[in-house]
């Protein structure tokens, strides 16, 4: 995906809510050199920030004429207003290395034994995953079959076909879940239930007292 950005000469919180107030975004873009303030087209940027390749995969940035690879890293919206308030741009190459959230594409879910045969639902435990790979490599989203799980089953992190050169950051949880089958509504009920208390003994006369 390509955009074109421009160089913001004046700084300053003023600055940046005339730009505001003209349909721009402030940013910067930094990494590989000297960091430089830039300025975006509002409504270009909020349209292409609404698609998932824009925020998980390599940008052509033109800016004065040049066109380099850039990476978004950070954005700030508007309490409220559906509105970007800044953006943060990073400059990568071929040899980068970047740690970078990507999002889950789960595939297969229909065809699962667990829910064709035993009419269960599967949950989505994550729907991204953090990872470190080279800038070359990064994958716009990671692909999860789900076509072979089944009742009682879970999918983890381990399960993943990654591509080359991708690792999983886990922050120190081994293996976390991905996926789990939850099995339908009425035999979670039936399980939940509590057994039926036993019936109360018959209570016993009292015997008269001799006087």
């Amino acid at each position: 995906m390509k955009f074109v950005a421009f160089e913001r000469q004046v700084q300053g919180t003023g600055a940046s809510r005339r730009l505001r107030k003209a349909g721009k975004v402030p940013g910067i873009v930094y990494g590989a050199g000297e960091p430089k303030m830039i300025e975006l087209d509002h409504n270009a940027l909020f349209h292409a920030m609404k698609k998932e390749a824009f925020h998980s995969s390599i940008l052509e940035m033109e800016l004065n004429g040049q066109v380099e690879k850039v990476l978004l890293r950070d954005y700030q919206m508007h309490a409220y207003k559906p509105q970007v308030l800044h953006v943060d741009f990073q400059r990568v190459d071929a040899n980068t290395r970047i740690v970078k959230k990507v999002p889950l594409h789960f595939v297969n879910e229909e065809n699962s034994p667990a829910v064709k045969t035993d009419k269960c639902t599967i949950s989505h435990v994550a729907t991204e995953l953090e990872i470190e790979c080279l800038a070359s490599v990064l994958p716009e989203f990671l692909e999860v079959d789900l076509g072979n799980l089944s009742k009682g089953q879970s999918l983890h992190v381990n399960d993943l076909k990654l591509p080359k050169g991708v690792k999983v950051v886990t922050h120190g949880k081994p293996n976390p879940v991905i996926a789990a089958v939850v099995a339908p509504a009425e035999e979670t009920e039936a399980e939940a239930a509590p057994a039926p208390a036993p019936a109360p003994a018959p209570a016993k006369g009292k015997g008269k007292g001799k006087k």
